[in-house]
């Protein structure tokens, strides 16, 4: 028995077994490592991803926690960027006192981020009450102040004389420098 097959079908034979040859090798040689470096950089993306989203959720606590401290402290971040004006601290504590005089102290110092005042006061009372009226009525101004000790009480008879320094924080103003504004800064 004679078998005869045609040119047409060996080619398409040899033509079959190269491919399938070209696929093995191909498979081999290329597929199955870069499959291996492919399942390393999977399991790579993941750890990244799972930090990326660790960073993340801290950034947003972070700026969750952020606004919430500026809208609690807003009357602080606004008070120390206000500018103090003496005239119009005499008028706004005046009601507290008789007499109410405010004079700048020259300080030395590289403290360049407060001005000194020397506050000098009288009243026609027999406590110091309008004292502590008074400071409660400065920790809730327009500007951050701090009174210094020793604060000095005199009786003069139905008159009292209080003597004292105080340093009012202030935001360096520099004309030259623009002001960052926030809306910029969130993206």
């Amino acid at each position: 028995m004679k078998i005869s097959i045609s040119r047409q079908h060996i080619y398409l034979l040899l033509v079959s077994v190269f491919l399938l040859i070209f696929v093995l090798i191909f498979s081999f040689s290329v597929l199955i490592p870069k499959g291996k470096d492919y399942r390393k950089d999977r399991i790579e993306l993941r750890k990244e991803v799972r930090e990326l989203r660790k960073y993340q959720d801290f950034h947003a606590t972070t700026q969750d926690k952020l606004k919430q401290l500026q809208s609690d402290n807003r009357h602080i971040i606004s008070a120390f960027d206000a500018i103090f004006n003496p005239d119009r601290f005499e008028k706004q504590f005046r009601t507290y006192f008789s007499s109410l005089k405010l004079s700048k102290l020259e300080h030395k110092g590289l403290e360049e981020e407060f001005e000194l005042y020397e506050v000098n006061t009288s009243s026609h009372i027999s406590s110091p009450k309008s004292f502590y009226n008074f400071l409660d009525a400065v920790n809730k101004s327009d500007w951050i102040i701090g009174v210094n000790f020793p604060i000095d009480f005199k009786r003069d008879g139905e008159l009292i004389h209080s003597s004292f320094t105080m340093k009012v924080f202030c935001n360096p103003h520099d004309t030259n420098i623009t002001k960052k504004s926030p809306k910029k800064e969130e993206k």
